[in-house]
Formats: structure tokens, sequence, C-alpha cells
């Protein structure tokens, strides 16, 4: 009995569907971001993590405040080693087609009585993006 259309239709569609299937594996580890990138990001966000918890009124001691005339301006200029400093507290998971990036900074004292706020940050890198996963904060808030 000779195949019907259909099974001689199934062998095709079945290369079709791998071909489709590691053609997209392969885009997706190409467009993976490095950890380089990573360390960009996460300097971007340490930039505007650090202006929300020490630029505000409860931030800084009054004293600082008052020297301090361009606090974001101040620690935006410092992206770049914010930037280093995520680096070195970071942990990746590569799984070739995305990563799990894990920052745990905090703690370290920037003036004598004043540390830097614990965080946790998980990120999923994939595709050329950053996608927050999850964020936890020295006050104990999980977002």
């Amino acid at each position: 009995m000779p195949p019907s259309a259909f099974q001689r239709r199934l062998p095709v569609l079945a290369v079709l569907a791998v071909c489709i299937g590691a053609g997209s594996a392969a885009a997706l580890a190409w467009t993976n971001p490095t950890p380089e990138e990573y360390r960009a990001h996460a300097g971007e966000q340490l930039v505007a993590f650090a202006s929300r918890e020490l630029c505000d009124e409860k931030g800084l001691p009054m004293v600082l405040r008052l020297w301090i005339r361009d606090c974001p301006g101040l620690i935006a200029s410092q992206q770049s080693t914010l930037a280093d400093l995520a680096g070195r507290f970071t942990t990746r998971w590569n799984f070739v087609v995305g990563s799990v990036y894990t920052t745990r900074i905090g703690g370290q004292e920037l003036l004598p009585g004043f540390a830097i706020p614990h965080a946790e940050v998980v990120t999923l890198a994939v595709a050329g993006r950053f996608v927050l996963l999850r964020t936890e904060t020295s006050a104990g808030g999980s977002e």
C-alpha cells in the first residue's frame, strides 16, 4: 500500500520543526547577554537604587545633605564604579540560550556608621534583554 499524502508530509514537517527549533536556539544563544553587558546594566540599576535610597530626606545624614548639593549627579558619576562593584558580587548561571544573574551586594561601609544597604537581585538575561525576576533589600522589602 503506498503512503498517503499525510504520511509523506510528516517527515518534512518534522525536519522543518527541528530546523526552526535549532535556529531559534542558535538565535537565543547568539543574543545571550555577556557578563560585561550585565555589569553595565547593573551599574545603571544601582545608580537608580542608590539615588532612591540615599538622596531622599531619610537617606543621608543632615550634615552630608548640606554638603552634597547634587546627590543624584554624584551617584550617577559613580556608575562605572558601581558596575564594577556589581560585577564582583554577581554569579552567573549560563544556560547558553539565556543566563540567570544573581547579585548580592551591601553591608560595605562607606563612611563611619554608614553602610550600603543590603540587596539581592535575580535577573534573567535572554534575547539581548534583562528581565528582573526578584529583588530583596535590607529593609525586608521584596518585589
